[in-house]
């Protein structure tokens, strides 16, 4: 190949590229590209929804109408089997995994002496009151933070109430049941239209007087009842009968209250001055902590007025010549 071809072949290499330098500056100038505002195709993102604020926790209701209430035996009977296996109840015994719960109500929050406290309890100071408690067995854990009790709590009012004041039989001398009136008041009625009257509300319904109720008691039906709601666990009825827990009842009704000679009474029924007469059993046998704050008897009492005569009249009988019944 001759160097004339050669040339041509380059001239030809340049001539295309000065045109397509030419060309291309040209369409730059011609078509201009300006960047979009926002994109043509929109994807929508969920934004995270705000968290809830939490709910504030209610309040807990007052203790003493509560325990005005309580079950102390059905108190037993959960606190045995829900708190039995770290704790024991009576009086000296050992500490398990937690202390020891005789006499805690009234003492210190620290109150069993020589036991490894966490920093959390030994940080309260005060007495275990009934308030205190209640607080403590709803959640363990918000009352003391850091507490090593891993307890969950008894979310159930009336539960707590009746451990509560379980606890409080285990004592020499077990503090009075704090007065019901603690009840929360209640919520404002809406105003009465101009010129209308307030409807008064229904009186509670009274029970009948004793001497009513003991006019078609059955003494049979009572001797039945005492063994059915557990008197025999304590008490003898015979004449010249040894004390159990309680006294004998032999001959009591019409007697003074601390009346078999030789047992230990409680101050609380030992305060009580007059004789055992239909009313005053009737009070007591409705609710004997109620009767006599400070009594060691741990019985929540009859809640039936009918049962209530039927073992009166059954204790009546228990007498060489018992006490005639009242008047109707």
């Amino acid at each position: 190949m001759d160097s004339m071809e050669i040339n041509k072949g380059i001239a030809a290499v340049l001539i295309a590229g000065i045109a397509f330098f030419l060309f291309g500056s040209i369409g730059v100038n011609l078509v201009r590209v300006e960047p979009l505002e926002k994109s043509a195709i929109q994807v929508a993102t969920p934004q995270a929804a705000a968290p809830a604020a939490k709910a504030a926790e209610p309040a807990l209701p007052p203790i003493a109408p509560l325990l005005a209430k309580a079950d102390p035996a059905a108190g037993e009977a959960y606190a045995k089997k829900a708190c039995g296996i770290c704790h024991s109840f009576n009086e000296g015994g050992k500490a398990i995994v937690g202390p020891n719960l005789y006499n805690v109500v009234g003492g210190p929050h620290a109150h069993m002496q020589g036991f490894d406290y966490s920093n959390a309890i030994k940080g309260k100071t005060g007495p275990w009151t009934f308030a205190a408690l209640n607080e403590w067995l709803h959640k363990p854990s918000a009352y003391a933070p850091g507490t090593r009790m891993g307890f969950a709590g008894i979310a159930n009012d009336q539960e707590r109430a009746n451990v509560i004041d379980y606890l409080r039989t285990l004592s020499p001398n077990p503090l009075p049941l704090p007065s019901p009136t603690e009840a929360p008041a209640p919520a404002a009625a809406a105003p009465a239209a101009p010129g209308a009257t307030a409807a008064a509300p229904p009186p509670a319904a009274a029970e009948p007087p004793i001497g009513a109720l003991l006019a078609s008691a059955d003494p049979a039906r009572g001797e039945a009842a005492t063994k059915k709601v557990g008197c025999v666990a304590c008490h003898s009825f015979n004449e010249g009968g040894k004390a159990g827990i309680g006294p004998n009842l032999y001959g009591i009704v019409g007697a003074p209250h601390a009346h078999m000679e030789g047992f230990n009474y409680s101050a609380a029924l030992k305060s009580h001055e007059g004789p055992w007469t239909y009313e005053e059993l009737n009070k007591w046998l409705t609710k004997p902590a109620a009767y006599a704050p400070g009594t060691r008897m741990t019985f929540a009492g009859v809640k039936d007025p009918k049962d209530r005569a039927d073992i009166i009249d059954y204790l009546r009988t228990l007498a060489a010549n018992p006490q005639p019944l009242p008047a109707e």
